[in-house]
């Protein structure tokens, strides 16, 4: 259902001693035929591979759905009704430092760090969660008309995803949208955006069920770049829903930390350019 599709037409006309083959690729939660434009948009996007520079250890009962670092902490938001937090973990460890329980009618989801709170989305509840991050105590909430999936932050907007191709941008006083861009590789149109994470200018995304992150102008919506992640969690075999999922940064020191849902470790890598 997702992934990379590509469909050969072979199309022979007879009368005229004519052939062609015409190739189309498609992306997104359900195939759909392409716009006319789509055989003359080829990608332009960059890939890359990845170097593991340290594997630390992760709680296998946290179900990732959020992950941000910030003044040398690493915060984590699980989903699963009845089973969702937020938490402080410690990095070296994986050892669970604090933690606050959601109520079991809400699924967590993304979060972002914003100057001294954390921001908290949850999936179909239309509801988000502002809290202190030292205390974790809530301070407001505040409500959405999409699904919430992925947050991150610029330095002076939210940018939010639902599982579709949009990247939703959010005021941080009022917490309302006020644009949105849709994302896409060329003519393609790039759906299921999960868990996001800002780095230098840009903005990386899960993309759901898949092995890879999409690395995305904020201005155009284009996708700049990919990071094909396949063989990151090696042997190891997951359940369909234990995906690849948790993005963070350390902006101070240029440190790019990935993981997955109930994965036994959280990952330092460095990027490698495909050849």
């Amino acid at each position: 259902m997702k992934g990379l599709h590509i469909v050969a037409v072979l199309v022979i006309a007879t009368t005229l001693l004519v052939s062609g083959i015409v190739w189309t690729s498609m992306n997104g939660r359900q195939p759909s035929s392409p716009s006319p434009s789509a055989t003359n948009t080829p990608t332009t996007a960059a890939t890359y591979t990845y170097n593991v520079v340290h594997a630390y250890p992760h709680d296998t009962s946290a179900f990732t759905e959020g992950l941000a670092y910030a003044n040398g902490k690493l915060y984590e938001s699980t989903g699963l009704y009845g089973d969702s937090t937020l938490r402080r973990v410690d990095l070296q460890t994986g050892n669970v430092q604090q933690k606050k329980n959601l109520p079991a009618q809400f699924f967590g989801e993304g979060i972002t760090v914003v100057n001294d709170t954390i921001v908290q989305l949850t999936w179909r509840e239309l509801a988000g969660f502002v809290y202190d991050m030292n205390s974790f105590n809530i301070l407001r909430n505040f409500s959405y008309p999409t699904e919430g999936w992925g947050l991150t932050y610029d330095g002076s907007r939210l940018i939010m995803s639902d599982g579709s191709d949009k990247l939703y941008f959010l005021d941080p006083v009022t917490y309302q949208s006020d644009s949105h861009i849709q994302v896409h590789d060329g003519a393609t149109s790039i759906s299921n955006l999960n868990e996001l994470e800002y780095v230098n200018g840009d903005v990386y995304a899960n993309i759901w069920h898949q092995q890879k992150i999409a690395v995305i102008n904020p201005q155009t919506g284009q996708v700049k770049a990919w990071i094909n992640l396949a063989g990151l969690q090696g042997s190891i075999v997951f359940s369909s829903e234990e995906v690849l999922n948790g993005i963070a940064y350390d902006s101070g020191n240029g440190r790019l930390f990935v993981t997955g849902k109930d994965w036994p470790r959280l990952f330092e890598i460095n990027l490698v350019p495909s050849s």
